[in-house]
C-alpha cells in the first residue's frame, strides 16, 4: 500500500458521507496500523504534508508502534524518531491541533520508554526539557507547542497506561521518581515563571478583555495545565486510583519548601484567578487546590499557619468580592479549595489565624447561599457538607482558646440545607426536573454528612425539624381530608409527600448521628422526632393499598434502619426516649417497638410486592434484626413475626408470586431471615418443620403436575430455588438442615436436575439451581454430621454429580457470543467450582466406597469440572498471557502441575485443552529467552557499553520459575515423550506443537533422556532407536516458525509409527522402561 493509498483512505474515513466506504477504509488503515513494517511510510506521509488526516494516521501509528514493542526499535531507530519529530514540530508550528497533540504523544511516550537507555554513554531521552527550551524562546506557537510536551510527558510519567506492554508497575515507578527527582520540580519553576511574566506583559499591554485573544488563551491554557499537572503528579506512587477520595493529599519532596515558602506561588494563582476570564481562572483555582493540599509535614509550626494564612486570606478576598463565582467550573473549584482547608490543616490551626473570624463568617455566608440556590451546581454542595462535617467532627478536640464561632454558625447552615430541600420539592414537580430522591447514592451521602453538622447546637437542630414536620404533615392531612375538587389536589400531594420523604430521611440521619456520650435531654428530642414519623407511617399505611408514595416508603424504612443502630441496642440505656414514646404511642420498650417495626415489614412485603427496592430495603432491615440474638428472641414472641413464619405465601405477600425474575432475587433473603426464625424453638419437632414448609411443598408439588417446559414452570423453579437456597443458608445446625434433606431427597430433587436438562442454556434458571446445590453440601458450621449408619453424604454427593454431569454436558455444547460468556457459561463454572470445593472438603464423604462399589459419581462429575477448569486456563494462555506472567511463582508452578495431571487424562478434550495452554506458555518462555540471548550478545560484543536490558520484568516470573524449578518443564518434556513413545495417543498433533518448543528449551536434558532410552534397550535395537531419535530431530531448525512446527508433527508422526513396529517386531513393548523410570 503506497502513500497515495493511504492519503486517500484516510480522507474516505473522516471525509465520506459513504458508511460502507469509511468502514472499508478503517479496515484497511487498522491493518496498516498492525504492519510491524509501517515505520518509512509514516515518515513518508508526515513529509507530504498534504493532509491533516495522514499526518495523524502517521502519528498514531507510530505511537502504538512503540508502545506495542519498542524492543523491535533499535536504539538508533528510537533517537531518529525523537529527533525527527522535535524537528518536525518546530518547523511546522501551524499544524492542526489534533496533529499537534498526536505527535507529542508520540514523543512524550517513546521519551519516557527509554528514559533509562544510554546512547552513545548519554541519556538522550532526559534531554527532553533544554530541547523544549528551544521552543519557549520563539514565536507564541512554538512556545506553546514547548509546555504543551511538558505538560503531556508529566502527564505520560505519572500514569502507567494499560495499554502499555513494556512496563511493569515497578518500571513505571522508576521512572517516575527519576522524572520527578531530576526534571519535575524545575518544570515546576518554569510554569510559575512563565505564567508570571505573561501575566505581568498582558497587564501592561491589555484590559482583561483582551485575555481572549486566541493564541494568549492558549498559551495561558496550556501553562496552568502544566503547573497542575505537576502539582497532581504521583509523587509517592500512591494514587493508582483517580477515582479514590477527592481529599487526598499532595506529597511534594522537601525540596519543593521553597516554592512556596519563598517566592509567592500563592499569591500568583490567586493573583491570576483575579485577572484572567472564567475559562481560565477556573485552571487557576484548579491549581490552589492542589497547593492547598500539600503534605502539612513539609513545613514546621510557624510556617503552616504562615502557608495557611495565604491561602486563607486569598479564599477570603474571593469571597468578598465574589469575583467569578457565577460560573460553575469556578465555583466548583473554589468549593473543592474550601474543603481542601479543613482536610489538610486541623480546626486548632485554622481558629489562630488573624482574619480567621471575618473568614468563618463569610464561608457560612456563601454555604447558605449555595444551599439555596440548589440548582446552580449540585455538584458542588458534597465539598462545602464535607468542610462542615471535618469542621463539626473535629470541636472536641481543639485545644486552642481562640473561639471557633462554629456554634454561631452551624445552625444557620443546618437550617439551610433543611429549607433548601424542602423548597426544591414544588419546583422539581412543576418544572419536571431531575429528582434528587432519585438518586439514593447522593442522598446516603449527603445525609451522612448531615449527621454530624446536625448535631452542633441540636436542640436548635431538632426545634428547627419539629416545627417543619409539623407543618408539612398537618398540611398533608389536610389536604387529605379535603375533596378532590381543586386541580392542583394531586400535587399538593406529591408536593407535601416528597418534603416529609427528605424531612424522615433528615430526621433518620440526626438520630444516626447519636454519639455515646449524649445526655438524656437528647435522647428525649429524638423520642419527639420518632413520634411524628411513626405517626406518619400509620397515615401513610392508612392509604393502602390504593396510594402509596414509594420514595417516602423508602424514607420511612432508612429511618427505622437508623432507630434500629441506636436504639435496639441491648448496650444501651434509652429510659427517656422510651418514656417519651410511652406518653404518645404506648411504645414503651424495645419489644413494643420491634412490634411496630414488624408491622411496617409486614405491610411493605404485603402491598409492594411491584417495587424491588423497597422490598430489598425492607428485607435488609429484617435481616439485620434476625443477625442478633438479643433481638431474635424478642422477634420470635411476635404475633406478627409468628404470622410471617405461619403464613409465607404470595397470597400474603405478593412479591412471592411469579412476577419480574429481577424482584424474585430478595426471596433468599427473605427466606434466610425466616429460618433463623424458624430455628430459635425448633428443636426437633418435625412436624412444627413440616407445617412451615407446607407453602413450598404445594409448590413444588403444583409444579411437578405442571407441563414442562412452560414459561410458569420456569418462574416457579426460579423462585422456589431462591427460597429453599435462603432457608439453606439459615440452617447452619444439624437439626434444622437434615429436616430440610430429608423433605428435599430423593422427592424433590431430581425435578430441579430434569430442570438444569431443559434448561441448560437459561442462566437465569442455571444460576439460582446451581447456587442452591452449593449451599446444600456447604457444610456450614459442621451442619453436616450423618451418623455412621446414614448414607446421607454419598446420596447427596450423588444427587450433586448428576447435577454437576447434566450441566455440563450441556453447557460445553453451548455456542455462545464472547460478550456472553460469563453470565452463560463462566458463571456457572465458578458454581460448580464452588460446589465441588465445598464437597471435598465437607469431610462428610467417604469418597472411597465409591470405587468399592463400583459406582461412577465421582468418576463422572471430574471429567465435567476439569474441561471447564482446562477451558478457563487454556483461555487464559491464549488472550491473558501478561496476566499469567504477574502471577505468583506458587499459583504458576500449581497451573503447571494441573497441567502435567491433565496431560495424562483419559478424556481427549482435557489432554488436548493442556497440550494447547502448556504451548501458549512455552512458547511464550522461548520467545522471551531469544530476546535475552540477543541482549547477551550485544553485550559481549560491546563490553564497555551499557545496553538496555531486553526482557522485560514481568516475564521474570516465568523465567525465574524455569531457573529455580527446571524440573516441572522437564517433567512435562518427559511426560509428553512418555504418552506418545508408550501410550495410545489420541491427541498426537497437540502433543507434538509444546514438545518441540520443550525440546529446544531444554536440548541438555532431552539428550540426557535420548541417551538413557537408547541404553535401556537390547544391544541390537539401539542403533535402530538412536536412528528413529536423528530422524525425529532431522531438519529442524531452532525456531517457533510454523513451517518447523509442521516439519516437527510430520517427524513425531513417522517416530511414533515406526516405533511401535520396532518394539512390536521385538515383542520389547513389555520390557521397556517408562521415560521418568529411566530418569531415576
Amino acid at each position: 500500500m503506497d502513500v497515495q493509498q493511504l492519503e486517500l483512505l484516510c480522507k474516505q474515513f473522516y471525509e465520506s458521507q459513504d458508511g460502507q466506504a469509511r468502514a472499508e477504509a478503517e479496515k484497511a488503515l487498522y491493518l496498516f496500523q498492525e504492519d510491524p513494517d509501517a515505520l518509512p511510510k509514516c515518515q513518508q506521509l508526515l513529509e507530504r504534508s498534504n493532509s491533516s488526516y495522514s499526518q495523524l494516521l502517521a502519528a498514531t501509528t507510530l505511537t502504538k508502534l512503540v508502545s506495542k514493542n519498542i524492543q523491535a526499535l533499535s536504539m538508533q531507530q528510537r533517537v531518529d524518531i525523537r529527533n525527527y519529530i522535535l524537528n518536525y514540530l518546530a518547523t511546522h508550528p501551524n499544524l492542526q491541533s489534533f496533529v499537534i497533540q498526536a505527535l507529542i504523544a508520540l514523543l512524550v511516550k517513546i521519551t519516557k520508554l527509554c528514559w533509562v537507555d544510554l546512547y552513545e554513554d548519554e541519556y538522550v531521552f532526559r534531554n527532553i526539557v533544554s530541547d523544549v527550551k528551544e521552543f519557549l524562546g520563539g514565536s507564541v506557537e512554538h512556545c506553546m507547542i514547548g509546555v504543551q510536551i511538558l505538560s503531556q510527558l508529566t502527564v505520560e510519567m505519572n500514569q502507567l497506561a494499560e495499554t502499555a506492554c513494556n512496563l511493569t508497575f515497578t518500571k513505571h515507578r522508576k521512572i517516575a521518581c527519576l522524572y520527578r527527582d531530576s526534571q519535575l520540580y524545575d518544570i515546576f519553576i518554569l510554569s510559575c515563571t512563565l505564567l508570571s511574566q505573561a501575566k505581568d506583559n498582558c497587564c501592561k499591554t491589555a484590559t482583561a478583555s483582551q485575555y481572549m485573544d486566541e493564541a494568549q488563551h492558549g498559551l495561558f491554557t496550556h501553562l496552568l495545565n502544566l503547573a497542575r499537572n505537576c502539582l497532581s503528579f504521583d509523587f509517592v506512587g500512591t494514587s493508582a486510583d483517580e477515582s479514590a477520595d477527592d481529599m487526598s493529599t499532595v506529597h511534594i519532596p522537601t525540596n519543593w519548601r521553597p516554592a512556596f515558602l519563598e517566592s509567592d506561588s500563592v499569591k500568583l494563582f490567586f493573583d491570576l484567578y483575579h485577572v484572567l476570564p472564567a475559562r481560565l481562572s477556573c485552571l487557576a483555582l484548579s491549581c490552589l487546590v492542589q497547593i492547598t493540599s500539600i503534605r502539612r509535614s513539609i513545613f514546621n509550626n510557624t510556617e503552616r499557619i504562615k502557608f495557611l494564612a495565604k491561602l486563607v486570606k486569598g479564599a477570603t478576598d474571593i469571597l468578598k468580592s465574589s469575583h467569578g463565582l457565577s460560573d460553575p467550573e469556578n465555583y466548583h473549584e473554589f468549593c473543592r479549595l474550601l474543603a481542601r482547608l479543613k482536610s489538610n490543616f486541623q480546626l486548632g490551626e485554622l481558629v489562630t489565624v488573624e482574619n480567621y473570624p471575618e473568614a468563618i463568617q463569610l464561608i457560612a455566608k456563601f454555604t447558605v447561599q449555595s444551599l439555596q440556590m440548589w440548582q446552580f451546581a449540585p455538584n458542588s454542595i458534597h465539598y462545602l457538607l464535607s468542610l462542615w462535617q471535618r469542621l463539626i467532627a473535629s470541636l472536641p478536640y481543639v485545644k486552642s482558646s481562640e473561639p471557633h464561632f462554629l456554634d454561631t454558625y452551624t445552625p444557620e447552615v443546618t437550617k439551610a440545607y433543611v429549607t433548601s430541600k424542602l423548597e426544591s420539592v414544588p419546583v422539581i414537580l412543576r418544572e419536571g426536573l431531575e429528582d434528587p430522591l432519585d438518586d439514593t447514592g447522593m442522598v446516603q451521602q449527603q445525609l451522612e454528612q448531615f449527621s454530624t453538622i446536625g448535631r452542633c447546637e441540636y436542640e436548635k437542630t431538632c426545634a428547627l425539624l419539629i416545627q417543619l414536620f409539623d407543618q408539612t404533615a398537618g398540611r398533608y392531612q389536610e389536604i387529605l381530608s379535603s375533596p378532590p375538587t381543586s386541580a392542583t389536589h394531586h400535587l399538593d400531594i406529591q408536593t407535601c409527600e416528597g418534603q416529609l420523604t427528605w424531612l424522615v430521611y433528615i430526621i433518620g440521619a440526626a438520630i444516626s448521628g447519636r454519639i455515646s456520650y449524649s445526655h438524656d435531654d437528647h435522647d428525649l428530642l429524638d423520642g419527639d422526632m420518632i413520634i411524628r414519623v411513626l405517626q406518619l407511617m400509620t397515615l401513610t399505611d392508612s392509604r393502602l393499598p390504593a396510594c402509596g408514595c414509594e420514595k417516602l416508603e423508602f424514607a420511612i424504612m432508612c429511618f427505622l434502619e437508623q432507630v434500629r443502630k441506636v436504639y435496639i441496642n441491648e448496650h444501651l440505656q434509652k429510659l427517656k426516649m422510651f418514656k417519651r414514646l410511652s406518653e404518645v404511642l404506648g411504645v414503651n420498650d424495645e419489644t413494643t417497638l420491634l412490634t411496630v417495626i414488624s408491622r411496617k415489614i409486614i405491610t411493605n412485603l404485603k402491598y409492594f410486592g411491584h417495587s424491588e427496592q423497597i422490598i430489598r430495603k425492607t428485607l435488609t432491615l429484617l435481616n439485620d434484626l434476625t443477625l442478633t440474638f438479643s433481638s431474635i428472641r424478642r422477634l420470635i414472641k411476635l404475633d406478627e413475626i409468628q404470622f410471617m413464619l405461619n403464613n409465607h405465601t404470595r397470597e400474603h405477600f405478593s412479591f412471592l408470586g411469579t412476577g419480574a425474575v429481577s424482584a424474585s432475587r430478595c426471596r433468599s433473603m427473605f427466606y434466610t431471615c425466616l429460618g433463623r426464625l424458624l430455628m430459635v424453638d425448633l428443636s426437633e419437632d418435625v412436624e412444627r418443620f413440616n407445617t412451615f414448609m407446607m407453602p413450598l411443598t404445594n409448590t413444588i408439588e403444583n409444579m411437578v403436575m405442571m407441563s414442562f417446559p412452560s414459561e410458569e414452570a420456569r418462574k416457579e423453579l426460579i423462585g422456589l430455588s431462591r427460597d429453599l437456597r435462603g432457608l439453606t443458608h439459615a440452617f447452619n445446625a444439624k437439626n434444622p438442615y437434615m429436616m430440610l434433606f430429608d423433605w428435599f431427597y430423593p422427592d424433590y430433587s431430581p425435578l430441579l436436575i430434569r430442570a438444569i436438562e431443559l434448561w441448560a442454556h437459561d442462566p437465569a434458571v442455571t444460576t439460582p439451581v446451581l447456587k442452591l446445590f452449593a449451599e446444600l453440601v456447604y457444610n456450614r458450621s459442621q451442619r453436616l454430621q450423618f451418623d455412621v449408619s446414614s448414607p446421607n453424604g454419598i446420596l447427596l454427593f450423588r444427587e450433586t454429580s448428576k447435577l454437576i454431569c447434566c450441566y455440563g454436558e450441556r453447557i460445553l455444547s453451548l455456542e455462545v457470543p464472547k460478550e456472553q460468556i460469563y453470565p452463560m457459561k463462566l458463571k456457572g463454572y465458578a458454581v460448580c467450582f464452588q460446589m465441588l470445593k465445598a464437597i471435598l472438603s465437607g469431610n462428610y464423604v467417604n469418597f472411597g466406597v465409591f470405587k468399592l462399589y463400583g459406582d461412577d459419581a465421582l468418576d463422572n462429575v471430574y471429567p465435567k469440572l476439569s474441561q471447564a477448569y482446562y477451558i478457563l486456563i487454556e483461555c487464559l494462555a491464549q488472550d491473558h498471557i501478561t496476566y499469567l506472567s504477574t502471577l505468583e511463582p506458587p499459583v504458576f508452578l500449581y497451573i503447571l502441575e494441573s497441567i502435567s495431571k491433565g496431560l495424562n487424562a483419559l478424556d481427549v478434550l482435557v489432554g488436548s485443552g493442556c497440550c494447547a495452554t502448556l504451548d501458549y506458555i512455552v512458547t511464550y518462555i522461548f520467545k522471551q529467552l531469544q530476546l535475552k540471548e540477543k541482549h547477551m550478545l550485544l553485550v559481549t560484543t560491546f563490553p564497555n557499553k551499557k545496553v538496555r536490558q531486553s526482557v522485560l520484568p514481568e516475564n521474570n516470573v516465568f523465567l525465574k520459575v524455569m531457573e529455580l524449578h527446571p524440573e516441572i518443564l522437564q517433567n512435562l518434556l518427559s511426560t509428553l515423550l512418555n504418552i506418545v513413545m508408550y501410550d495410545d495417543c489420541k491427541n498426537q498433533w497437540s502433543m507434538s506443537r509444546p514438545l518441540l518448543v520443550l525440546l529446544l528449551l531444554y536440548e541438555d536434558y532431552f539428550r540426557q533422556l535420548r541417551e538413557n532410552i537408547i541404553h535401556s534397550q537390547s544391544l541390537e535395537k539401539q542403533q535402530s532407536m538412536a536412528c528413529l531419535f536423528d530422524a525425529l530431530m532431522d531438519g529442524i531448525e531452532r525456531n517457533l516458525h510454523i513451517r518447523n512446527r509442521d516439519r516437527f508433527t510430520q517427524n513425531l508422526s513417522a517416530f511414533r509409527r515406526d516405533l511401535n513396529d520396532s518394539l512390536k517386531s521385538a515383542n520389547n513393548l513389555a520390557n521397556s522402561s517408562s521415560v521418568n523410570e529411566m530418569l531415576d
